[in-house]
Parts: structure tokens; C-alpha cells; sequence
């Protein structure tokens, strides 16, 4: 399911209020880091990362990997720092405004 504008938008707006969980640094995104990020994923359905600065690629290109492998969709990509959002039907957290 692609996002709408709107359904972005309010996912932006959570993700302000939300700590930062997922770090990638000098390695990258390792099988340890998709790992972490597919477990938060099913756990939270929306997470924040970060791509230190001794990291060998950018944030978008760490959210759009990370989306990639773990079936979720970049939701925004600020700086250093990107979110991440998968549906989980069976446990759903974020339920979008009408």
C-alpha cells in the first residue's frame, strides 16, 4: 500500500514525538541493523534512525536500503536522520486521522 500525502504527513507528525532507535554507523546497514530495524518495525510500526557521521552513506540511502529489506516505506528524511513505517496487521499501533 502506497502512503497518501496526508497519511505521509500525519506519520511526520508522530515520528517528531518518538526517540530515535536505529543507529547506523562505520559498518552500515549490516544483517545485525536490518534485523534491529525489522523487529522494531513489527514492535512499533513507525521508527526513527540515524546515520552517524562515520557512516559510508547517507541517510536517504540508508532509509531507502532499509526500506528495501524490510518491506517498509521511507517516510521522511531529515539531515542524519530518517523514519520508517510498516503496517503490522495483526498488532496495529498507528491507526491514520481522518
Amino acid at each position: 500500500m502506497e502512503l497518501t500525502s496526508k497519511q505521509r504527513a500525519d506519520l511526520r507528525s508522530r515520528a517528531n514525538g518518538i526517540e530515535t532507535i536505529l543507529f547506523i554507523g562505520h559498518e552500515g546497514v549490516t544483517d545485525n541493523v536490518v534485523k534491529q530495524a525489522d523487529d522494531a518495525l513489527t514492535a512499533r510500526e513507525l521508527i526513527k534512525g540515524r546515520v552517524l557521521e562515520t557512516a559510508p552513506l547517507t541517510a536517504r540511502e540508508a532509509c531507502e536500503v532499509l526500506a528495501a529489506r524490510t518491506g517498509a516505506q521511507g517516510v521522511q528524511v531529515i539531515g542524519s536522520r530518517f523514519v520508517l513505517y510498516r503496517e503490522n496487521p495483526a498488532n496495529r499501533k498507528v491507526f491514520f486521522r481522518t
